[in-house]
């Protein structure tokens, strides 16, 4: 109740321009039910966060249209010496900026457009059950920490398995999935699951729980070209 509290506060308060998750962890889930989300619509802000805050990025983008961003936090990064770079980027994406970026390998290539959207797997899965898809076409993307690789094919196997998902993903971005036990098994799995779905797919985007990554705006235009994923 707190939190629900506090977060339809910030963004009721004019003085608040940007939200920024102070780290991740669990329980976003258990708050998406009872958002106001009509408070949220009405007084548009930057929202940011990654990870367990996947789910709270989402909801919000699906009630209300309004962009959210999948980057750094506070406790997790800013406040850990934040690099350069991804300040740079982060600041590049909240202004509304032409974002490029490149992956370092191609798993089914080709090219897609669509919305970015996507986030920590996990949360992202943990979704099922809502109405959480977003209506137009979209290009996907992944990142996740200490999932096995049969953890990794169960929860792309839930999504692919809703009809909506299927039909408007056009194209996936992965990110890393760090500490998942076996690499060379993740990567077959990747290539089985690029020739299966037949879609571009392309990896090695700093989509990530390690100190450099990117912002991504979950909702905004993008273009995916074999390694090259171009937002807005």
């Amino acid at each position: 109740e707190k939190k629900l509290e506090e977060l339809i506060k910030f963004f009721n308060d004019p003085k608040i321009d940007i939200i920024i998750a102070a780290r991740g962890g669990y329980g976003a889930i258990r708050l998406v039910n009872d958002i106001d989300y009509d408070v949220i619509k009405n007084n548009p802000k930057i929202f940011c966060g990654y990870s367990d805050v996947t789910a709270l990025l989402l909801m919000i983008y699906k009630k209300t249209g309004l962009v959210t961003f999948h980057g750094p936090m506070a406790t997790s990064d800013f406040a850990q010496e934040p690099l350069e770079s991804n300040y740079q980027i982060f600041m590049k994406a909240i202004n509304d900026e032409k974002l490029v970026f490149f992956g370092d390998k191609i798993y089914k290539n080709g090219s897609a457009e669509g919305i970015i959207w996507g986030g920590n797997l996990a949360t992202v899965v943990s979704l099922c059950g809502l109405d959480f898809i977003p209506q137009e076409d979209f290009i996907f993307f992944a990142e996740d920490l200490n999932e096995p690789v049969y953890k990794i094919d169960k929860m792309f196997q839930q999504l692919i398995n809703i009809e909506k998902f299927k039909s408007q993903c056009k194209g996936i971005i992965l990110g890393d999935f760090l500490d998942c036990g076996n690499d060379f098994w993740l990567d077959e799995y990747f290539k089985e699951l690029a020739e299966r779905l037949n879609i571009p797919i392309a990896s090695g985007f700093q989509i990530t729980h390690n100190k450099e990554k990117v912002t991504i705006p979950i909702g905004a235009k993008c273009s995916l070209s074999g390694k090259q994923l171009v937002i807005r």
